[in-house]
């Protein structure tokens, strides 16, 4: 029974190793086959990179913004309580 279990596990191991080196093989030759699809692919990523970067920048920007309105809000209302106010310069 050990005999038998040891044949099935060296099979799975044979199968998997036959797989990987089949992906291994497919994966080395799209890449031989493709390499300006690979290069367009990268430069898509980049810009694509990029506008998420520069998205993000302008969504942490507004929170920040806002952030900013709602504590100095927060701010004017302390100081009406007491009775006092910002100075603001008029023209």
């Amino acid at each position: 029974q050990t005999l038998q279990r040891a044949v099935r596990l060296k099979k799975m191991v044979d199968r998997w190793q036959n797989s990987r080196t089949h992906c291994m093989w497919q994966t080395t030759l799209s890449q031989r086959r493709n390499p300006y699809a690979i290069l367009r692919m990268q430069g898509t990523m980049e810009q694509e990179l990029a506008l998420a970067d520069r998205h993000l920048l302008l969504v942490r920007r507004a929170a920040l913004h806002q952030l900013f309105e709602e504590e100095h809000e927060q701010y004017r209302q302390e100081l009406q309580r007491m009775g006092k106010a910002f100075y603001v310069e008029r023209l």
